[in-house]
Order: C-alpha cells, then sequence, then structure tokens
C-alpha cells in the first residue's frame, strides 16, 4: 500500500500552516531561470538596435529642438543666449507662419475628402470583385511604395509640364486649348490641381486596404438580414449597413489624412521650387520651417519654436477629433 505524503506542520494554536525554516525554502528552479535569462536576451538582440536608433535619431533631436526653442540660436546647435519664450511670440505674429497655416487648411479640405471618398470607392469596387481581387488590390496599392520625390519629379516634368510637351497641354491642344503654366498661375491657382492629384495618387491605395479590411470585417449575416426585411442592394444598403459598420475605420482614415496633411513637404517643394527658390505662393507650415530654420538666416531657435508650435496644433487637432468622433468609446 503506497503511503502518503506526511501534511505539512501546523500551528497548534492558530491551526494555521506553519511557515517553514528559512534555509528549507524551495528554490525556482535553474532551467526556468535560464529560459527566462534566454528570451530577455533575445528580446534585446531584436528589439535593442531599433530602440537605440529611435532615441539616437527621433527622441534626441526632439528634446534638442524644444531646447533651442529657449535660445537665440543663429547659426549654431549650442546657444548661450536664452530668451525664454521669445521666439514663441514671434512666431505667432509672424503674418508669413500664419499664413503656412491657412495654406495648410486649404490642402487639408481638398485632399481630406478626396483621399477619403476616392479609396472607400477603390475598397467597395475591389470587395464585390470575385477574380483577381488580389490582383487589383495589389495594382491600386502599388502607387504607395512610390517616393514622394519622384512622383513630384513625375508630375512636374512628364504630365503638367508648363510647355506644350507636357502630357495635360497636349491632351488640351487636342482640343484647341491654349498652353498653361501649372505650377506658375496663381489666378485661377492651378497648382493647386497638380499638389492634389500627385497626393491622391500616392496615398489613396493605402487607405483603400484599410477601408477593404473594414468590409470584410462585416458579417455576412448583416446583408442577409436586409435582404430578408426587403432592402434594395445597393445605395439602401451602403447608407444603412455598409457605411456604418466602417465607422472606426472611417476615423482613423480622416485622422491620419490630417495629420498627413500637416506634415506635407515633400511635393510642394519638389513641385514650386526651381533654381531661382521658392515662389511666396503655397508654402506649408514644414515649407516655411525649412526655410526658416535652414535658410540664409539659419535661425534655429527660432524655427524649433515654429516645429514645436505645430507639434502641439497637431496633438490638439488629433486629441479633438478623436474625442469628437469618440474614438475609443465604447459602443452601445
Amino acid at each position: 500500500m503506497k503511503r502518503s505524503a506526511p501534511d505539512p506542520p501546523t500551528d497548534l494554536l492558530t491551526g494555521r500552516e506553519a511557515a517553514a525554516p528559512a534555509g528549507s525554502r524551495r528554490r525556482p528552479a535553474l532551467p526556468a531561470l535560464r529560459t527566462r535569462g534566454r528570451d530577455a536576451l533575445w528580446f534585446w538582440i531584436f528589439v535593442g538596435p531599433f530602440a537605440l536608433g529611435l532615441g539616437v535619431f527621433t527622441y534626441i533631436p526632439l528634446a534638442w529642438s524644444v531646447y533651442l526653442s529657449f535660445f537665440d540660436a543663429h547659426n549654431t546647435v549650442t546657444p548661450d543666449h536664452f530668451i525664454g519664450l521669445g521666439n514663441y511670440t514671434s512666431m505667432l505674429r509672424d503674418g508669413a507662419f500664419t499664413g503656412s497655416l491657412t495654406t495648410f487648411a486649404a490642402f487639408c479640405a481638398f485632399i481630406v475628402p478626396a483621399t477619403y471618398l476616392l479609396s472607400l470607392a477603390l475598397a467597395l469596387m475591389v470587395n464585390r470583385l470575385r477574380r483577381a481581387q488580389a490582383f487589383f488590390r495589389s495594382v491600386f496599392f502599388l502607387p504607395a511604395a512610390c517616393s514622394y520625390v519622384v512622383a513630384a519629379l513625375i508630375w512636374k516634368m512628364s504630365i503638367f509640364n508648363g510647355v506644350r510637351f507636357g502630357l495635360a497641354n497636349t491632351v488640351l491642344g487636342w482640343f484647341g486649348a491654349d498652353q498653361t503654366a501649372w505650377l506658375s498661375t496663381t489666378s485661377p491657382p492651378w497648382y493647386w490641381l497638380v499638389i492634389v492629384t500627385v497626393r491622391l495618387w500616392l496615398q489613396a491605395g493605402f487607405y483603400m486596404i484599410l477601408f477593404l479590411a473594414g468590409l470584410q470585417r462585416i458579417s455576412p449575416v448583416l446583408y442577409e438580414a436586409a435582404a430578408v426585411d426587403g432592402a434594395r442592394p445597393g445605395w439602401q444598403v451602403f447608407r444603412h449597413i455598409t457605411f456604418p459598420q466602417l465607422r472606426a475605420t472611417s476615423v482613423a482614415v480622416v485622422l491620419l489624412l490630417v495629420i498627413n496633411a500637416f506634415q506635407a513637404f515633400d511635393e510642394f517643394y519638389n513641385l514650386l521650387s526651381d533654381a531661382r527658390g521658392y515662389p511666396p505662393y503655397a508654402r506649408p507650415p514644414l515649407v516655411y520651417l525649412y526655410f526658416t530654420a535652414l535658410g540664409q538666416e539659419q535661425n534655429l531657435g527660432y524655427g524649433s519654436a515654429g516645429a514645436v508650435i505645430l507639434a502641439l496644433i497637431i496633438a490638439v487637432v488629433t486629441v479633438g477629433q478623436a474625442r469628437w468622433f469618440g474614438l475609443g468609446r465604447k459602443e452601445d
């Protein structure tokens, strides 16, 4: 007959299990400690280089930029003349900086709804395909892998070239229209057509993928129930079922579009600048700050103050949009 293990000693007064002597406590097994140490080692092997690069090339420059914004930093990154909030007050009173925010507002008013509608339409079209869906998904997403600089130069040199050899002017010439200097005409401002179309071509495919993922998460049971209730396929089903189910995706897409519009630089700079410099019109905030900090004056403190203000504006707008759309709020 097998003997059972003896019960642990108990305290006669309290009836509780008596504490084991300090020397008799069971120690953790060595293999478990070695496994944890090995896992930690591999974690830092994979994450360490990324974390180091993020700190050196992102967080340290950001912190140094905030530091510079409180100093008079002309032609130096190690200033010694502290001026407090002087750069911030001067930047907020600068008409060129407020004008750049107006340029951003105009660009945002064009690009956000246009990209939203086009990417949603592409996602709906691709989602309805029964064959070659992966092919068309890849084709529409492919421009997202293209460099903004390369795309801007193609738009500038080939499609919207101001001479008659440009593609846009060639097509207009077939109908007897005159040549148009697309990037230098300010009345009407045809340069907006060039800027918006290149950004639209570059990013519509990326947001199409987001909408496509949202569409594929919608349960088919909802469409079956709508068909039983007599809902007409098409606009009625889209309005009452598809679009409400895409609410979370729509909020994320709008937030990303607004943030990316704030960060617009490559297409503006490469489309509008030439050997004579950058024109006085259509300067978004980053282009203005670029010429402020790295132009002739090399006023790094003043430019850093503008960058901090712009970052705060982006944060406030993003948080405000998230609260307005109810991002993260539990649905009833």
